[in-house]
């Protein structure tokens, strides 16, 4: 991300980073660097926004950042009416997908993030998996008209390179090919979906792993062309399934009139997650790991045979 961002700040004045008192280690370099395109707005997520929307009306183009939920169920408001009803050109950065803050307890888990965000007329809501999606992502959010939220996690999908030809805001990027069943994933929890889909491998099962960065606009002629292709389709993702990407992809299906012989969606319940641990510990607690993936595509499996 800050990669990104020094290179977007660097050709364009107009470029500007707002943050809410967070960001510690990370922007230093970036103020002392862009003095008048850096601003710390203290711990004011809802002025932030104000203030964002301010400035986008005057042609900045706008990034903002906080953690988990901050700066986004904490000022929805401003968001709706300030910055999405107005188009403006103001994108949120969220560090903190799902449980990256797992240790904090449920108030940082950002898992209601995608089902609301999408939920705003004419945002961009994307979720990386890998740290090239995410630089490719903060690039393309400058130009892009509306709102933008990106979704940043705490994990990514390691020894993955995702090349410039394979990344465009709205398309579905193949993280490894398959023709069994087609696994959709979200976030770093991809991870999980790759490891699990090596399993499989071992099993005979061969599993198309697909990280479905942008959950909105959504990459439906994939989508329809993973369910006509395989035997299934499983979701996963670290949030509220309610809304979220499983929600955004039997959407899809019905938008194009096809759905899958079989489909699971794994994610997050109608229930707050009370636990406190890890990332990782909290992953597999709710089922959300590579051993409860692979179980949940052999039962699958199973019920096709029948």
């Amino acid at each position: 991300m800050m990669k990104a961002l020094f290179e977007l700040a660097n050709v364009n004045k107009d470029v500007i980073l707002i943050t809410g008192d967070l960001g510690f280690g990370v922007f230093e370099d970036f103020a002392k660097q862009f003095p008048n395109q850096f601003i710390n707005i203290g711990i004011a997520e809802q002025n932030m926004i104000g203030v964002a929307s301010g400035l986008a009306l005057e042609g900045k183009i706008i990034f903002v950042y906080s953690i988990g939920n901050f700066p986004t169920l904490r000022c929805l408001e401003q968001i709706r009416n300030d910055a999405c009803y107005h188009s403006l050109n103001i994108n949120i950065l969220s560090m903190g997908a799902g449980f990256s803050y797992g240790a904090l307890g449920m108030s940082h888990h950002a898992t209601e993030d995608i089902a609301i965000m999408r939920a705003l007329p004419e945002t961009t809501v994307i979720s990386p998996s890998t740290a090239d999606e995410v630089y490719f992502a903060t690039i393309d959010l400058a130009s892009r008209k509306g709102v933008g939220y990106l979704r940043l996690d705490k994990s990514k999908v390691k020894n993955v390179k995702t090349g410039r030809e394979n990344f465009k805001i709205g398309l579905g990027n193949i993280l490894r090919d398959g023709t069994d069943y087609t696994i959709i994933v979200c976030g770093g929890i991809a991870e999980e979906a790759l490891l699990a889909a090596k399993d499989l491998q071992d099993k005979n099962i061969s599993c198309k792993v697909i990280s479905m960065h942008t959950i909105k606009p959504i990459d439906s002629l994939l989508i329809e062309k993973c369910v006509k292709e395989t035997k299934g389709i499983i979701t996963i993702e670290e949030g509220n399934t309610t809304g979220g990407l499983g929600s955004a992809v039997l959407e899809a299906c019905s938008e194009v009139h096809v759905f899958p012989k079989k489909m699971k969606m794994l994610g997050i319940r109608d229930e707050y997650i009370s636990v406190v641990g890890s990332q990782e510990y909290l992953r597999d607690s709710i089922g959300l790991s590579k051993k409860s993936l692979v179980s949940s595509i052999l039962e699958l499996d199973s019920l096709l045979m029948q």
